[in-house]
């Protein structure tokens, strides 16, 4: 008899995944089950005839699905780390499946009815601070997803949600379907000038395993980043930067016309709920509170950096001058010459850095940087089950050697992997009948492969990416709280990256520097001298750095600000939105929101600004450890403690006050990024 692995139990090491046993017919009939499993435990809860309360209401709500949620999450996260043709067409029929329960859900009066008695005597019901948490969360999940509209106002809603989930799903396909598509195919000599032999090596790699000669470029940025970085032929920089640029604008993976239509859904939708924009209605929910707010913060940075913007960008064009160049700079001249000047300056480029950067010596690293800060150790489980060859396996225990977690690592890119980075879970961490559970946890990159002759050797950008989704890795693996969708990162998406930024800190410390650096080859530790340019260099172009994170905000902004559909074009809209932080001209065949995955296929809509504004809250924790030893046990315990184990169990600001004991500053921030 076959069976089915994602309708069992898993029978494996902390109830890992099995991921070898399921294969692609598993899922239908497993999201078919385990939503009819999840309706009977929702009626369950409905035809209690029991007065309603916190627990045979609330809780018995927080604790259905378990099955569906286990099914889903394996799914999505092996659609966006591993995918398939099958597997994505396969997503395009499940999501209106899932939006459809969810919409039962929430529009079920007999179950709103009972949370709604509940929330009417929360006062007199003694909870404790993460229950408050949990009970006005669930309630305003409801009343925010139109539990009490009219019948047709609901109806509305249904369409709705069904729409954006199948517009969502085929935006991030097309991002990386287009994405996928280019490749630079070189084989003359002239034609890589400048680019140095590591990055050649891995471009002859990928030629070669598509059985052609020469080397082979394409929009993944391992690849796409130090070709623009060091490519000399002027015309093959310009020739990549349009093909990545242009993604899904006027290509035969347009996104044109969904992005549109994603934000007047978004729109629609909110209006039925009385609010005048979908940046309203999503910043109620929010740290930064208002559109007004978010728009001021951002302005107050842009007139912070822009003046310092214009000067690096005045000096990057002279220099150029002095290499020759008779051309305004274009974009696809920045990177290059910047490149240059930064080690004209400095003495020092990513080629400098990189063979200091070993990929396996730095995890080492990073899992040393944890146990100093938090007591926890990392071990190698190699016979975990996993999703691909490439994934690297660990059980994770804490200071008293008690299991922790579980974690993923998957490195590398591949044509079946969304790009960027990112951290995710297969099991949150929450808390039933006495028994904690503890998370499961991925991260997954798209660092610089291997090639025959070299291990996989990061750039510095690389370095940092890794501490990043390490940091929200941490966020998922020291929770502690009772209900999984208040634990780990489950928190306001302004908040949220505050523990992921907050351990980028350390690729700029001397002491962390001086354990993780080593070079490859010989072993040598990394030179002090060398550790003092990477610290010296570190604020290089930091006003155009900002300026560009803050073009970025400001036009998911726009888009989620507006109060009526967009007429414009999406290039004359994006154009207006971008227009005060424009340091060059435009160029015609570009626009970033056709693949702006954050905003238009991930939950960033309305909270892009979100990194910035964390970045304020990072500069500002860090200052604790500076002050007091960037290893202080206190210190660390303090952050653990008050932010890493507390997830989204109470208000972010309170959380921060705790560890804190003041409100953030920004002047941190601006002295740290040299613009103060």
């Amino acid at each position: 008899m076959n069976t089915n692995p994602l309708l069992e139990d898993f029978n494996t090491l902390y109830e890992s995944v099995p991921f070898e046993k399921i294969k692609l017919e598993h899922y239908m009939p497993a999201f078919e089950k385990s939503i009819e499993v999840a309706r009977k435990e929702i009626d369950q809860i409905t035809e209690n005839t029991s007065e309603p309360d916190f627990e045979n209401t609330i809780e018995a709500l927080e604790y259905s699905g378990y099955r569906l949620d286990r099914v889903a999450s394996v799914f999505f996260n092996l659609n966006h780390a591993n995918t398939t043709d099958e597997m994505q067409s396969l997503a395009r029929e499940v999501s209106p499946m899932l939006t459809e329960f969810s919409n039962d859900i929430i529009m079920n009066e007999k179950l709103f009815a009972r949370v709604k008695v509940v929330y009417a005597k929360k006062e007199t019901l003694n909870l404790n601070t993460e229950q408050e948490k949990l009970l006005d969360d669930r309630y305003k999940a409801f009343v925010r997803s139109g539990a009490n509209l009219e019948k047709e106002e609901k109806e509305k809603i249904r369409k709705i949600s069904k729409e954006l989930s199948q517009l969502t799903l085929q935006f991030g396909e097309n991002v990386l379907a287009a994405t996928n598509a280019f490749e630079l195919h070189l084989t003359e000599k002239s034609d890589i000038a400048g680019l140095p032999e590591g990055i050649l090596e891995a471009a002859a790699t990928l030629a070669k395993e598509k059985d052609k000669k020469g080397w082979l470029f394409t929009l993944q940025f391992p690849s796409y980043v130090p070709f623009m970085q060091y490519a000399d032929k002027r015309e093959l920089r310009e020739k990549m930067f349009k093909a990545y640029s242009s993604r899904c604008f006027n290509d035969e993976f347009d996104n044109q016309s969904i992005l549109k239509r994603i934000v007047e859904l978004r729109l629609e939708k909110v209006r039925l709920f009385g609010y005048n924009t979908y940046a309203d209605f999503v910043l109620e929910e929010r740290m930064a509170k208002s559109s007004e707010n978010v728009l001021n913060f951002l302005n107050e940075l842009l007139d912070a950096s822009m003046p310092k913007a214009k000067e690096e960008f005045k000096e990057l064009q002279n220099y150029a001058k002095t290499l020759g160049a008779d051309f305004d700079l274009q974009r696809w001249d920045w990177a290059y010459y910047a490149e240059k000047l930064k080690t004209e300056k400095f003495d020092i480029n990513d080629e400098i850095t990189r063979p200091y950067f070993e990929l396996q010596k730095v995890k080492k690293g990073v899992f040393s940087l944890a146990s100093k800060l938090y007591g926890i150790q990392f071990k190698s489980n190699p016979n975990l089950s996993k999703y691909h060859e490439e994934v690297e396996t660990f059980e994770v225990f804490d200071s008293n050697n008690k299991f922790l977690a579980l974690f993923y690592a998957d490195f590398h890119p591949r044509s079946s992997k969304q790009g960027g980075a990112w951290m995710t879970s297969y099991v949150d961490q929450y808390r039933e009948n006495g028994m904690d559970h503890r998370p499961h946890i991925s991260i997954v990159c798209n660092f610089t492969r291997p090639t025959e002759s070299k291990p996989s050797l990061l750039t510095f950008n690389e370095v940092t990416t890794f501490l990043h989704e390490f940091g929200h890795a941490l966020h998922g693996m020291l929770s502690r709280c009772t209900y999984s969708s208040l634990s780990g990162t489950n928190v306001y998406r302004d908040f949220v990256e505050l523990p992921s930024q907050f351990m980028e800190n350390f690729a700029f410390q001397k002491e962390w520097l001086d354990e993780v650096a080593e070079h490859y080859k010989t072993g040598e530790k990394i030179p002090a001298e060398l550790v003092q340019k990477i610290i010296d260099s570190s604020n290089f172009l930091s006003g155009y750095g900002f300026v560009r994170q803050i073009s970025f905000g400001l036009n998911d902004m726009s888009w989620h600000s507006v109060s009526e559909p967009v007429m414009d074009s999406v290039e004359s809209f994006e154009s207006s939105a971008m227009n005060a932080t424009e340091l060059f001209n435009r160029v015609e065949t570009s626009c970033m929101s056709t693949a702006f995955s954050h905003i238009f296929a991930g939950g960033y809509a309305a909270g892009y600004y979100g990194y910035k504004w964390a970045e304020v809250l990072d500069a500002d924790a860090f200052e604790a450890f500076k002050i007091n030893g960037i290893y202080n046990k206190a210190t660390a315990d303090a952050f653990r403690i008050n932010i890493l184990e507390k997830g989204g169990s109470e208000h972010p600001m309170t959380l921060y006050l705790k560890f804190r004991g003041k409100e953030p500053s920004i002047d941190p921030l601006l002295v740290r990024s040299g613009l103060k």
